[in-house]
């Protein structure tokens, strides 16, 4: 039996370079362009296009991540510096185990997705967001993925199903 929800994409990060490399207490890589989007192209086995991880080897498997964007809320941050693909509101993205298949409909037909594994929170959290954000994360991180097909997000109103936990 599908689960059905009604979600809100609230946003969607791409960027081409890793900014949170080396020692946090060294500061963020600049990023060389902007990293929301109000939209994004996601293939499958590949990832989102643009994405440092698309076509990655070594990512393949993970190469989408998700947040909730609840995990987030106790700081008044932009949901981008957690620097997740999709962040979204309304469902609890941790509570999927892997393998589970659930879907994302932003409005342009159903993108698929396998869970692989958790996106663990690092050091870099207690610097973007705010001390004690990294523990505070743990278990809250969000979810790396590997898109099942090809398609398009947008940011807004979305249908999340979850057709195998």
């Amino acid at each position: 039996m599908a689960t059905r929800r009604e979600v809100e994409v609230v946003a969607l990060h791409v960027s081409p370079v890793h900014a949170y490399e080396g020692r946090p207490s060294d500061g963020p890589l600049p990023d060389p362009g902007p990293v929301g989007h109000d939209h994004v192209t996601v293939r499958a086995g590949l990832g989102i296009v643009g994405d440092r991880y698309f076509n990655h080897p070594a990512h393949r498997n993970a190469a989408v991540t998700l947040i909730a964007a609840e995990s987030l809320d106790p700081w008044p941050v932009d949901p981008l510096v957690a620097r997740r693909n999709v962040v979204v509101r309304g469902f609890d993205v941790d509570s999927l185990a892997r393998g589970a298949v659930f879907s994302l409909d932003t409005g342009d037909g159903p993108v698929r997705f396998e869970v692989h594994r958790p996106a663990s929170p690092c050091a870099w959290m207690d610097v973007v967001i705010a001390p004690g954000a990294f523990k505070a994360l743990r278990g809250k991180g969000g979810i790396r993925c590997v898109p099942l097909g090809d398609g398009v997000l947008r940011v807004g109103k979305a249908e999340l199903v979850v057709v195998g936990w």
